[in-house]
């Protein structure tokens, strides 16, 4: 795990902080290949330089957010924004399902819609996989 992520999680409160701790554990050992780092003020972690999973910190929770999961047909996540993301929020560590995160997981390496080029294409998402 990159050193920026560990020290972003060391930073939330004890409980933000777990759930933090377990999403970034899980998601490294799901995406083994991905880059992780700090990017717009939280970890993510890339494909081939595409965004693909990433979690922030609001003002109640931990936000897991997909940029893809729009696309995965998954309950349990949310419609975020405008374009193909979808997220879940966590308060404790008990809320996160190891299973639905690790099915969410292999889903944002096989669906994804390529958000590196958006601002190229004037914001149209293509389909990547």
């Amino acid at each position: 795990m990159n050193k920026d992520t560990k020290k972003y999680n060391s930073s939330q409160t004890k409980e933000e902080k777990l759930i933090c701790e377990v999403l970034a554990s899980e998601i490294s050992s799901h995406l083994p290949d991905a880059e992780n780092k700090i990017w717009h003020g939280h970890p993510v972690w890339f494909l081939e330089g595409n965004p693909i999973v990433g979690y922030s910190k609001l003002k109640t929770c931990i936000r897991l957010l997909f940029w893809s999961g729009q696309s995965f047909d998954e309950e349990g996540l949310e419609p975020e924004g405008s374009f193909k993301a979808a997220e879940v929020r966590y308060t404790s560590t008990d809320q996160i399902n190891k299973k639905d995160l690790k099915r969410w997981v292999s889903k944002a390496k096989k669906i994804q819609w390529d958000y590196k080029n958006i601002v190229k294409r004037k914001g149209v998402l293509e389909r990547l996989k």
